[in-house]
């Protein structure tokens, strides 16, 4: 699929982000895919099935189905499956195509591009097809990517990595605070230089950026959505001036406020 261009993908109708229902099960069908589906789970817990072949799936695991495949999947009903799929087609012959299994650990670019994806048919945002097709394509890059990676000679331990992941999560789910370095640095149990080092080494950009980016996306979902207006969106998301809200804002989106809006 390395081969491919954009327009040789086929969006097809079904692309979600879901919380599955506790008594949700995919059955097995009576006929085998006959396009293929990108598959990720954001949490919970599960088993899945596929060609005869068992998997243990949680947060990070990812599927490419191919034509041909019969997969089956239930789940955990006190934990349930938040799944994302992506239904397509290609219109080309395809010679490079990822494996059907990988368990991802840095997950953050994929889950972004992942979401950027799913956001892009929530409204009706122009050239979204053609803008999808995009990130379809790199999706499959980072599949390939992954699928090739040579072994790092030194990966941080496990717990490092954990530590690191639940800040970046802390600042996503708390955009509005104005987080001090020293601050989340203690949260990781770490001094303030190496979690910064750390922090750009595991997430791909400095922490700074990190929390600025998290508050300009959050910015948008409620200029977009919750029906605030900038003034209100900026004070929720602890600005204190409104005129640098636009700014940075118009930095980082290529837009006004008031444009997004």
């Amino acid at each position: 699929m390395l081969d491919l261009t954009p327009e040789s993908f086929v969006l097809l109708s079904s692309f979600a982000k879901i919380s599955c229902e506790p008594g949700w099960k995919w059955q097995k069908r009576e006929k085998p895919l006959s396009n293929y589906d990108l598959f990720y789970v954001w949490s919970g817990e599960g088993e899945l099935y596929l060609n005869g072949k068992q998997y243990t799936i949680g947060k990070g695991s990812c599927f490419l189905f191919k034509p041909g495949d019969h997969p089956t999947a239930t789940h955990n009903p006190q934990k349930p499956l938040v799944l994302t799929y992506i239904h397509f087609d290609v219109s080309d012959t395809v010679e490079l195509v990822p494996d059907s299994y990988r368990e991802l650990e840095d997950t953050f670019d994929f889950e972004h591009m992942l979401s950027k994806y799913v956001r892009l048919f929530l409204v009706r945002t122009f050239a979204a097809e053609e803008e999808a097709k995009l990130i379809l394509k790199q999706l499959i890059i980072h599949l390939l990517r992954k699928d090739r990676q040579e072994p790092v000679e030194r990966k941080a331990s496990n717990q490092l990595t954990e530590s690191i992941r639940e800040v970046a999560n802390y600042i996503q789910q708390h955009p509005g605070i104005v987080h001090r370095v020293d601050d989340l640095a203690k949260r990781a149990g770490l001094s303030s230089r190496y979690f910064s080092i750390k922090f750009k080494e595991m997430i791909g950009m400095s922490v700074q950026t990190y929390m600025i980016r998290t508050r300009i996306e959050r910015a948008q979902h409620l200029l977009m959505h919750a029906g605030m207006n900038v003034t209100e969106v900026a004070d929720a998301l602890g600005y204190r001036d409104i005129f640098f809200f636009s700014r940075q804002f118009k930095q980082y989106t290529g837009k006004s406020p008031s444009e997004i809006r």
